[in-house]
């Protein structure tokens, strides 16, 4: 039998591209964080502290998703085979469930204002907002080449755009407040806030959870992979057929491959195998593969197994 491994090595995240971004980003998100904190006290506007609340959790994702980078960005080790690239989902995965636990609280708070309505400051609401505004819509131009090739990015992408769609609620609400006193648009605005966040959230954790489950990277059809492969010259058939992703923009793939035994007996597998790389590389931008090569009939020997 011959084995055959992928010829690229496990190299730096989608992610550890966009360090530098993360960074003004995050100094971004608590400069705001703490104007919002001391406009929400003085105002003692609940959106606003829904805001300042969003913000913190943002601060903490970006900072748990640079630390993730880092870790990422460590080597592969005899014990740690792929390193620590896993841990970019991991923070994903975390900045989700974060975002829903503060959602809900957002809710109960508002539904608590509905029925005992407190006073709000119309003015400063409107000043700290218009600043989260700004400094949101600075660190969603600064996230957006990343967002589309890291999911870890992409979660902090979509914090951001949330706390950008949360800064335009509130200062509505604002306006609303300092021109008509009617303070109920405070809780109301909140609502909106956390109606804002479940979907993309639960979204990305979604999204995260399978990658952590190990489930065929999407757009990937493994019948298509197959065929494909079949298509080499000297292949028979293929069984063993695995592809997962170990983080973002790193999918990798694993198979059993039943060729000629003219192949395996005179040694001249060896094109063979790089054609089978070739094609997933070519074709469904799979670098790094592992590929057993066997006789017909070996797969009767192999006991319990998958297609």
């Amino acid at each position: 039998m011959g084995h055959g491994h992928g010829h690229g090595h496990m190299g730096p995240t989608a992610a550890a591209a966009h360090t530098g971004r993360l960074v003004v980003v995050l100094l971004l998100t608590v400069g705001v964080l703490v104007v919002e904190v001391i406009g929400a006290a003085l105002s003692g506007s609940l959106a606003l502290l829904a805001d300042a609340g969003h913000m913190a959790a943002d601060a903490a994702g970006i900072a748990l998703a640079l630390f993730a980078v880092w870790m990422a960005g460590k080597p592969a080790s005899a014990r740690r085979t792929f390193g620590y690239q896993r841990a970019e989902i991991l923070a994903a995965a975390i900045n989700a469930v974060v975002l829903l636990a503060l959602s809900l609280y957002i809710l109960y708070e508002a539904v608590r204002r509905f029925a005992d309505p407190e006073p709000v400051g119309g003015t400063v609401m409107l000043a700290a907002a218009t600043a989260g505004l700004v400094a949101n819509a600075i660190g969603l131009w600064l996230l957006r080449p990343g967002q589309a090739e890291s999911l870890n990015l992409r979660g902090a992408y979509l914090e951001v755009l949330g706390d950008l769609l949360a800064s335009v609620a509130v200062i509505v609400a604002a306006i609303v407040i300092a021109l008509t006193g009617w303070t109920t648009a405070d809780p109301i605005v909140s609502v909106v806030i956390a109606l804002l966040i479940v979907p993309r959230s639960w979204s990305l954790l979604r999204e995260a959870v399978e990658i952590l489950l190990e489930a065929v990277p999407r757009g990937v059809d493994l019948e298509e992979v197959r065929r494909h492969l079949l298509e080499t010259p000297g292949v028979i058939d293929v069984h063993d057929l695995h592809a997962w992703t170990i983080t973002s923009g790193l999918p990798v793939m694993s198979a059993h491959v039943v060729v000629v035994d003219g192949l395996l007996v005179d040694g001249s597998f060896g094109p063979v195998l790089d054609r089978l790389h070739e094609c997933l590389a070519g074709h469904f931008d799979v670098e790094h593969s592992t590929l057993q090569l066997e006789p017909a009939g070996h797969a009767d020997h192999e006991g319990a197994r998958h297609r």
